[in-house]
Parts: structure tokens; sequence; C-alpha cells
């Protein structure tokens, strides 16, 4: 049963009931990725890699060009920002007693998502980035990688709302066991190590 289909139970409600989502639903989402976009070129952050190219993937962490490109070992945890903020809109909207529409939780998380790009890219949290074993060769993302990061979250947020919970709790878990294992990095041990490191976390990231 899809995630929008549990009415009462889990989030959303039975999909007769409630329109699934359209075109219009993405228009001011994509105006505040545009508008995140200026505002990290503003703050100075450089369009795309200075290494004069853009690649679909970039799978080295310990490199200049980590956080530079379309994708990259990272992008999976901004997949799960979506399906946690779809989770959070709907258990908001159930506290308020009305169904969540979808416009509105979608537009609600691109603008937390947007803020997060924005905050991420600030001399502070970058400097708190490179404290961890790695992220030493991290200067913060490319416009382009914060663009792609931001639309990932927004796929992570409509498969949320269409795919059965067991189906997302799931690939969450997937994501985050598979790139934890292969790069010692993940969502989880990024929230770690940016509020609260921890040296045992840090010597196992340096391979230790």
């Amino acid at each position: 049963m899809p995630a929008s289909d549990m009415a009462g139970v889990l989030p959303g409600a039975a999909r007769p009931t409630r329109p699934g989502w359209r075109p219009r639903d993405f228009a001011l989402p994509a105006l505040l990725v545009c508008l995140a976009a200026l505002v990290l070129l503003w703050m100075g952050r450089v369009p795309i890699c200075t290494c004069g190219t853009v690649k679909l993937w970039h799978g080295t962490i310990q490199s200049p060009e980590n956080s530079q490109h379309l994708t990259d070992w990272y992008t999976f945890s901004h997949v799960i920002h979506g399906f946690v903020f779809y989770f959070g809109a709907w258990l908001v909207f159930r506290l308020l007693g009305r169904p969540m529409p979808l416009w509105a939780g979608l537009l609600a998380a691109t603008a937390l998502e947007g803020v997060w790009e924005i905050v991420e890219n600030t001399p502070m949290i970058i400097e708190r980035y490179r404290a961890a074993a790695v992220a030493q060769h991290y200067f913060g993302d490319s416009v382009l990688n914060s663009v792609s990061d931001m639309l990932a979250m927004i796929v992570g947020f409509v498969a949320a709302s269409r795919l059965p919970v067991a189906v997302v709790v799931a690939a969450a878990l997937v994501m985050e066991i598979t790139v934890g294992y292969l790069v010692r990095d993940n969502l989880i041990l990024n929230v770690i190590m940016l509020i609260y490191p921890l040296d045992f976390i840090k010597f196992w990231q340096a391979g230790a």
C-alpha cells in the first residue's frame, strides 16, 4: 500500500479523496531552487567545478572535486532528506487535523533544503566539515552541485508520497548502509560529525 494511501495510520489520505501530483505543484519549488542558486552565486560560490568540466557522477570523496559535480555519494543523503521531509510535513498536517496538500509539503521541504544549502556553504560549516577525516578536501559545493542536491531532495519527497512506507524505509536503510560501508560516511554520520564530532568515528573514517 502506498504511503499516501494509508489513511489514518500513515502519511496521507486514500487516493480517491486526494489528488496526485500536478505540474503546477512544482512551479514554486522550482522558483525556490533558482532563488537559492542566485543566493549561492551572490555568496561567491563557483557555478561549476573549477576543473572546468561537468560530470554526471564523481565518486572520490577525498578529492577537490568532491561536491562539485551533478551527483556523488552525498546525493543519496539528499534523497533521504526528501523522505524525512515528507513524513515530517505529513506529521505536522496530521497534528493540525487535516491532510497534507502535496504542493504545500513540497514547498516547505524545498525551502528547508534551500536554506540548508546556503548555510552549508558558509565558512563556519565548511570548516566544521573539514575537521572530519573524510572531508579534508572539502571547500564547499559548487552551485551546480547544490541545485542537484535540492533536486535529489525533491525526487525523494515525491517518491515518499507515492511508494509504500516499507519500501521508503528499506530504501533509506539500504542507501545509508551501502554508502556507509563503501565510503565510511552517510547522512547519519554526517550529522553526528557536524553536531558532536566523535573521535572514534573520525579514526574509523580515516581508516584507523
